[in-house]
């Protein structure tokens, strides 16, 4: 019996979100605040005051810019998170229920030959891609230590003056590559969590429709059709249950992660195109915007998919050997059949504005191609 368990995934991103809301100590507590104070809230404040406050050539505004709304977002995103960690220890505890119902043959062999997979696909994809945006990343910051005159990464607002002293260069410095590097923490959390929710929920929904399938057909099972049939429901309500709770974890960071990442494609291919020189920095912002790409695209496609299973429910029961029952399995049956019509009718949304699909994934493509066809007709 293969060993059905959808909790394995997420123990990275627990360990992540330990990092940031673990403390149960008042000492531990005081050092997650001032974390949260540090990174998640004056770094990005840093950077927007450095396009207010601090003069600086166009050069260092659209390189500034790329950072200051990837890391407005990635604050946003976390701190809807943080607050949602509630819901996020139900889902798993759902899943764990999910997890159990997974008893037949071709069941397992879907989830550990196809859903397994999915979820590979999403987790090592994301590990992989960060892994290489903090090469490029230590390529960049090894190149501006060797620089004359002094740079730091991004062009920001500090309380004091960095070009002062070595002493002050080396705090500014600092604080900007260990609030990267705690951001990217964070920034790991938001793109794995989402598709790898709505990845194990279609995968679940998928394998509901596999048993609502064989429902009637199976004459030698050692419970009758009936039990069979409100078991069948029992897993559904856990479903709908887990849908909800989903749609109410990710929708606010969703709605941030599309327009976040409309306006960073939009920005990095601007500074790409007009002002980055050096061999490097081309290379960092090209896996940037692949960057960008991938933490939207498995999201939307994922939704699309959850959809798509979530709508072959009802056509799961229609297959089953209802027509042979009794007259009160058959009203059952076009309940339930209701049922599903009904949740195949509600879709993820973004914030409850935008449904989350393949096609948010283009529009927000495409939004970012006019704002970037607006700056080069205001450019030339």
């Amino acid at each position: 019996m293969t060993n059905i368990n959808s909790r394995r995934a997420y123990l990275p991103l627990w360990f992540c979100f330990h990092c940031f809301a673990g403390a149960k100590t008042r000492v531990g507590q005081l050092l997650r605040l001032l974390l949260h104070l540090l990174v998640t809230v004056m770094f990005p404040l840093h950077l927007l005051l450095g396009l207010v406050l601090v003069p600086a050539t166009a050069t260092e505004l659209f390189k500034n810019m790329t950072m200051s709304f990837t890391c407005v977002a990635c604050s946003l995103k976390h701190l809807v998170q943080i607050y949602h960690l509630p819901q996020m220890l139900r889902i798993e505890q759902l899943l764990q229920q999910l997890d159990a119902c997974v008893l037949h043959a071709t069941e397992q062999r879907y989830f550990k030959q196809t859903l397994q997979l999915h979820v590979r696909c999403i987790t090592r994809g994301v590990y992989v891609m960060y892994f290489i945006i903090y090469l490029a990343f230590a390529l960049s910051v090894a190149t501006l230590l060797h620089k004359q005159p002094r740079e730091l990464l991004y062009h920001a607002w500090f309380p004091f003056e960095w070009q002062r002293s070595s002493e002050s260069y080396a705090l500014a410095f600092g604080f900007q590559i260990c609030s990267i590097l705690f951001e990217g923490l964070q920034g790991l959390t938001n793109d794995v969590y989402t598709p790898l929710t709505l990845c194990y929920l279609g995968g679940h929904a998928h394998m509901l429709a596999m048993r609502l399938s064989r429902l009637g057909f199976d004459q030698s099972a050692e419970v009758t059709t009936d039990q069979q049939l409100l078991a069948c429901f029992e897993d559904y309500k856990l479903l709908m249950s887990l849908h909800k709770l989903a749609q109410q974890t990710i929708s606010y960071v969703q709605l941030v992660q599309l327009l976040a990442c409309g306006a960073s494609l939009c920005i990095i291919v601007s500074y790409v195109l007009f002002y980055v020189r050096d061999v490097v920095g081309f290379i960092y912002n090209i896996i940037y915007i692949a960057v960008v790409l991938v933490q939207l695209f498995p999201s939307c496609y994922y939704a699309s998919v959850l959809h798509e299973q979530e709508q072959r429910l009802t056509y799961a029961i229609f297959s089953s050997n209802w027509y042979e029952q009794s007259p009160l399995y058959r009203r059952r049956v076009l309940i339930f059949m209701q049922l599903t019509l009904a949740l195949g009718k509600r879709p993820m949304r973004a914030a409850g504005l935008i449904e989350l699909n393949l096609n948010a994934f283009f529009a927000t493509v495409k939004m970012a191609y006019s704002l970037f066809a607006v700056i080069v007709r205001v450019k030339v």
